[in-house]
């Protein structure tokens, strides 16, 4: 294949959203940036045709953007999941997608009778990158976001989907909604956080011919590291072809214990075009956006955890996301954990749990005995369902006020 500077719509790929084929946009050139609403996904598809075809820099956004927000030809602008914060937009080249559809081309033999699922809306970085891999790559795409997970599962089985991208909560949706394995599958491709082994096995059984990939990135970085079924467990597994990684201690050497994560690779971004991050760093090259991680003797990567996230509790540094890992895996439910002020310890933990039998003190002795006390939780809340930002991921600052309503 030809590496190009812009997205392309091959001829051979078809677009669709939900079972309507969204129609082809005549050719053209226009270097003016495009702000694209990305609901509903048949308009959003429509526009996001028309900027490729015309070559056109954009944006897709579920909420408006500022006026004088602008883009370059040849790059375009997507938006961070913001967890934590407000969402900002991020700006990077076409190319530096472009480099890695080649890369996943060729390491998961994609081909043209591929027919691509994706679940997410299009304002999140995963879901507008399956769709614009499938197009430049000539293989269908197929974008559910606007149906229910029973919709969705149904919408797979009959077009005979071969490959899907999503986020692990899309997945544990989709397995608690399919009513019968979805066998046409060859090929799970999923990014956007960590996948607890009670969402993998689901997935496992409701996929039985797939192979399970889980990506490792950033809006900044793309992609990080690539885990298989040899990855140990626990791990977000080795460096993707092209990356190259370094862990860096507090004063900025490399360490061979937990450090922050630095990385360098054709995939990074060139910069914020609307916010900004402290964590966000430069330096040779490399960049880190603030999280902590690990490594072992055979190059894989544990994340611990977004250093922003990161509390002391007494003497202890602590991230709240070992403990939302551990009880996952154990309770089977999703689950957030939210750091307290504590005037005696600094902070203390509580955990909100999705279902209405959170089984409160069995998480409680479950943490103190993988944490001791003095970082188990202290209350269990339980919760309907998590809040959930566009990207899949948990909104914490939404979390953080329904748990000062429950006080």
């Amino acid at each position: 294949m030809v590496a190009q500077d812009r997205f392309a719509w091959h001829e051979a790929a078809r677009l669709f959203a939900g079972s309507q084929e969204v129609q082809r946009a005549p050719a053209g050139q226009c270097d003016m940036f495009r702000p694209l609403p990305a609901l509903p996904a048949g308009d959003a598809l429509s526009a996001l045709g028309t900027a490729i075809a015309q070559r056109a820099p954009f944006c897709l956004s579920d909420r408006p953007l500022p006026p004088e927000l602008t883009c370059p030809p040849g790059a375009f602008l997507t938006l961070t999941g913001g967890a934590s914060g407000q969402p900002k937009a991020v700006r990077r080249s076409q190319a530096s997608w472009i480099a890695s559809f080649e890369v996943n081309a060729a390491r998961f033999a994609l081909r043209r009778a591929d027919r691509v699922a994706v679940l997410g809306q299009l304002s999140h970085s995963l879901s507008l990158y399956a769709v614009l891999e499938a197009l430049h790559l000539g293989l269908d795409a197929h974008v559910l976001a606007d149906q229910s997970p029973r919709a969705q599962a149904a919408r797979i089985a009959e077009m005979s989907a071969t490959l899907i991208y999503a986020t692990p909560t899309q997945l544990r949706l989709l397995a608690r909604g399919a009513r019968a394995p979805l066998a046409s599958l060859r090929l799970v491709l999923c990014g956007g956080g960590a996948l607890d082994a009670v969402t993998r096995s689901a997935v496992q059984a409701l996929c039985p011919n797939a192979a399970l990939h889980v990506f490792y990135g950033a809006a900044e970085t793309s992609f990080i590291t690539l885990a298989d079924a040899d990855t140990p467990e626990g791990s977000v597994g080795r460096p993707y072809p092209g990356v190259e990684l370094r862990l860096l201690d507090e004063i900025g050497q490399p360490t061979a214990g937990i450090g922050e994560i630095w990385v360098r690779s054709p995939y990074l971004f060139q910069g914020y075009a609307l916010g900004d991050s402290v964590d966000t760093r430069w330096r040779d090259g490399f960049v880190s956006v603030g999280e902590m991680g690990k490594r072992d003797a055979d190059g894989h990567l544990w994340i611990m955890g977004r250093r922003q996230r990161m509390v002391q509790i007494a003497d202890q540094l602590v991230f709240p996301e070992a403990v939302e890992a551990v009880i996952t895996a154990r309770m089977g439910a999703a689950c957030a954990v939210l750091p307290r002020v504590d005037a005696l310890r600094g902070h203390h933990l509580i955990a909100v749990v999705e279902g209405d039998d959170t089984r409160a003190e069995e998480i409680i002795d479950l943490c103190r005995a993988e944490f001791g006390r003095l970082i188990a939780p202290r209350r269990v809340y339980p919760i309907a369902a998590l809040p959930l930002l566009p990207s899949g991921k948990t909104d914490l600052r939404a979390l953080a006020d329904w748990v000062e309503e429950q006080l």
